[in-house]
């Protein structure tokens, strides 16, 4: 076993301090995703600063009607939290779709954020990765990779973003607070993920050392009308092959407004623009929703083995954007 020292932060200042002084530092929260990678040895921190019992764990409706969510929230009270349920469904679909109860008890929001972008290969110290050891290879792109990324990949990472709930905050345009040594600071969600590129070790645009603190959703009425749906190989806690988060605001068959987001398609949670755009004021109907997602999944380029997604993503945007439909009719 390899030694690590241990902090308990008593305030945000102190985290980050105490980060700054060790640099190969990692925060804990929950733990379940770099525990994990410490006992398979991908993560080797010097330090863990213990981040848990900040004042992160609450989660409050802003005056304009968003919601503000502590990085410390623990995803299953996010998930039962009535405001969560009632103003953004889909985001509390979303992490129950993600895990058992036991990991949803211990998991926070900040860390569902944070956790690595993977696959087996980045998994297995005894293979070459790019993410863990930056131009040894990805044996991932000749390999196994029947759920790896089709949108936004490189030729030194195809590996997919394994959270659910990420999808839903990117569909509702969620922004991310965080907290260095220079003070607090923001990150729009669109911003958040850096794409693959020939970096793909590099995976958020957070200035090095940061604490994230919590995310903001901003009001979205049509949020309220909201679903998840994750496409997996197993029933239980399995990572999705394949998950869309949308919302819908239907009127006289028109589309008036939608948001959109695909999950395990790529290196991060993805916002379907051009779906959302070629959506708005079209009829709502099977035809217009086949029409945007094909729209948004023309820029695919699938690997040998993972080309099924593409059709997997075209009927779920059609199957859940239809529900949606169906659900409003009066």
């Amino acid at each position: 076993m390899r030694e690590f020292g241990y902090h308990r932060a008593i305030d945000p200042s102190d985290a980050v301090a105490v980060r700054d002084t060790h640099p190969d530092a990692r925060f804990l929260g929950g733990g379940t995703n770099l525990v994990d990678l410490m006992k398979a040895g991908v993560e080797r921190p010097t330090m863990l600063v213990d981040v848990s019992r900040l004042p992160f764990d609450t989660i409050e409706v802003a005056p304009d009607g968003g919601l503000h969510i502590g990085a410390a929230v623990v995803n299953s009270d996010l998930a039962a939290h009535p405001e969560v349920r009632r103003r953004y469904p889909a985001l509390a679909q979303a992490v129950l779709a993600g895990a058992s109860g036991q990991l949803r008890n211990m998991a926070t929001v900040g860390g569902n954020l944070l956790q690595r972008t993977r696959c087996a290969y980045f998994n297995d110290i005894t293979t070459p990765c790019n993410k863990r050891v930056p131009g040894s290879g990805c044996p991932a792109i000749e390999g196994e990779h029947h759920n790896h990324a089709i949108l936004g990949a490189s030729e030194f990472c195809a590996a997919v973003h394994p959270s659910d709930l990420t999808v839903a905050l990117t569909a509702f345009d969620a922004v991310v607070s965080y907290q260095t040594s220079q003070g607090p600071g923001e990150l729009p969600f669109s911003e958040f993920y850096l794409p693959v590129g020939d970096t793909p070790h590099r995976e958020t645009a957070l200035p090095p050392g940061a604490l994230v603190t919590g995310v903001t959703l901003p009001p979205a009425p049509l949020a309220a009308h909201s679903r998840f749906r994750k496409v997996r190989e197993r029933a239980s806690y399995a990572f999705a092959i394949g998950s869309v988060a949308a919302a819908l605001d239907v009127q006289d068959h028109v589309v008036r407004d939608v948001r959109l987001a695909f999950g395990a398609v790529a290196s991060h949670p993805w916002h379907a623009i051009k779906a959302e755009r070629q959506l708005a004021g079209a009829p709502a109907d099977p035809a217009s929703f086949a029409a945007a997602a094909d729209a948004e999944l023309a820029a695919a380029r699938p690997l040998p083995h993972n080309g099924y997604k593409v059709t997997l993503m075209r009927n779920l945007v059609v199957a859940v954007l239809t529900e949606l439909t169906e659900e409003a009719r009066p």
